[in-house]
């Protein structure tokens, strides 16, 4: 089934016309048209900021303070919707759809068991028996692929890991069998194997009749669940057909910049945006002293780290990893979660102390001096994280941001660069952002400021820990094209720490595998990624989903 319609007969999950959306008499949604057939799944595609979350949430009731949501028809298994108030969208919340959004940390109350937070769903919506309710959890979470659900029904959200908590808000998102299922990123930020999991347990909801709503920036994981794909651009579709047809023979630009930005495949040094960084070319290039391409400028020997559990048992989060970053070149850390990355990322900038081994910068000793040694060198060394929101200070404006990075580094005033102008424009972006707060910045803008304040201290190796995860993938292209082009400006040595195993064979020259605290495999980025040895690289690479048009649903 490929066009919506279903079986002869049957009402379609969802129904929407011509749906429009405002905000305060902005139109930002203009005449969206979707339909999904029960059993089907639809992709719903685009960049940041072209409507597709709007749309998504509109369809849930949950456009926002401000919303003015309008359409000629809107059905959810065969209910008008069109007039529905609070109460009404409700009811309509859990029985006639389901939600399962990319956070299942802050969806979940970190504060009652997930066997409680499900129970109430139904609880409130008619299922006054508590054993029945327990005997529904326990059937849900089973349903979901939960292992020992006896025993996770007590647990709450923290106690688990990502791939447990995605399904815990499945369970509670399909605890009343709705018609609907809305996933909104399900899998971003999920490790490769974490995430195939995830991909595997959509795919069998599917094939048992769950019609879903995937809104995804991800087209390898479009590639593998979606019977249909829809494109949006600017709050309106603008190319919708079956995904084999939409990812093999594009026909819209907006659609072809997509499937061009998705790494896999593209040679290190292509450009994978349509953006070419023109203000970054026409600003004020710095470049490093000349000194040996290959110059190793930051090495970790023999690292070591363990924690204390409550109870007072020990847990090894990092065990004897030896590692190096050469100038110019990029070293891609992988490994699926728990694995030890981001702690070996923190030993490496000096935010904690290893337990035994050593860290050296530029030949000198980096670990176990006193920060009063290190606060000098600092600036050698900067860092870029996931979520750079939560690293910036939402008071400050964007200059206010750089300026502090500038006098941090002891550099202000020191040359036409190093001002929070030429920074901007040296990471692509208008010096006219410099009054923004980052709230009030893009997810690829706000990433290109974290970028900038990094620079601001002329480093030698920059640690890149998750950069690109929470960007759709056009920004995505963006960022790594940022990256790619900084490094061969400046000579940056990069640790590029990653769970997108496309993100990694696109940047990294080489790469180190880890598990359970352990580097199990490292070597070029071709030796280990095409020529893997080790059981766990192998299990990476296999759960990687592909953008492959011939594995989609037909």
């Amino acid at each position: 089934m490929t066009d919506g319609s279903g079986p002869v007969g049957a009402a379609p999950a969802l129904r929407v016309e011509d749906l429009r959306v405002s905000f305060d008499g902005v139109p930002v949604v203009h005449g969206v048209s979707l339909r999904i057939a029960p059993g089907e799944c639809l992709a719903l595609v685009g960049t940041s900021g072209s409507g597709k979350s709007v749309t998504a949430r509109s369809l849930l009731g949950l456009a926002g303070p401000g919303a003015d949501v309008r359409a000629d028809v809107l059905e959810i298994g065969g209910r008008d919707l069109r007039d529905a108030g609070p109460r009404e969208w409700r009811r309509v919340r859990g029985s006639g759809v389901g939600l399962v959004l990319q956070d299942a940390l802050s969806s979940l109350d970190p504060l009652r068991p997930i066997g409680r937070e499900i129970g109430d769903a139904l609880r409130v919506h008619g299922m006054r028996d508590p054993r029945a309710r327990r005997a529904r959890v326990l059937e849900l979470l089973e349903r979901v692929g939960m292992p020992d659900p006896a025993t996770r029904v007590h647990q709450r959200s923290g106690e688990l890991s990502g791939g447990l908590r995605q399904r815990a808000l499945l369970a509670a998102a399909l605890a009343l069998d709705p018609p609907l299922l809305v996933a909104d990123e399900p899998t971003t930020a999920l490790d490769a194997t974490v995430q195939a999991r995830i991909i595997d347990l959509l795919a069998d909801l599917r094939s048992r009749g769950q019609a879903t709503l995937l809104v995804s920036h991800d087209l390898a994981v479009v590639a593998r669940l979606a019977d249909r794909v829809a494109v949006m651009h600017d709050g309106r579709v603008v190319e919708e057909g079956p995904t084999a047809e939409i990812l093999r023979t594009p026909a819209h630009r907006r659609t072809r910049a997509l499937v061009a930005a998705v790494p896999t495949g593209v040679p290190r040094g292509t450009p994978l945006s349509e953006a070419r960084l023109e203000a970054a070319a026409s600003a004020p290039a710095w470049t490093a002293e000349p000194r040996a391409d290959d110059r190793v400028v930051l090495r970790a020997t023999g690292l070591t780290r363990s924690y204390r559990r409550p109870g007072g048992s020990a847990r090894t989060a990092v065990d004897d990893v030896s590692l190096e970053v050469r100038r110019g070149r990029t070293l891609g850390l992988v490994g699926g979660s728990g694995s030890g990355k981001t702690t070996v990322a923190r030993l490496l900038l000096a935010l904690e102390e290893p337990d035994a081994g050593d860290v050296t910068l530029d030949g000198e000793p980096w670990s176990g001096v006193p920060e009063r040694a290190r606060r000098s060198r600092r600036a050698r060394i900067g860092a870029v994280y996931q979520d750079p929101l939560a690293s910036f200070d939402p008071r400050w404006s964007v200059d206010r941001i750089l300026r502090d990075a500038l006098a941090v580094a002891g550099l202000r005033g020191a040359s036409a660069f190093d001002s929070p102008g030429t920074l901007l424009a040296q990471v692509g972006l208008d010096p006219a952002l410099l009054p923004r707060r980052p709230a009030r910045l893009s997810g690829g803008q706000r990433q290109r400021v974290a970028i900038a304040r990094a620079l601001a201290a002329r480093p030698d190796v920059l640690i890149c820990d998750e950069p690109v995860s929470a960007l759709d993938i056009a920004v995505q292209a963006q960022v790594l094209d940022l990256l790619d082009e900084l490094q061969r400006r400046l000579g940056l040595g990069l640790l590029l720490i990653s769970h997108d195993l496309g993100v990694v064979a696109h940047m990294s020259d080489e790469v180190a595998v880890m598990s359970d605290g352990r580097v199990v495999e490292r070597g070029s980025a071709d030796d280990v990624l095409l020529r893997p040895t080790h059981p766990v690289t192998r299990a990476l690479l296999a759960a990687v989903p592909r953008l492959d048009p011939d594995a989609a649903p037909r």
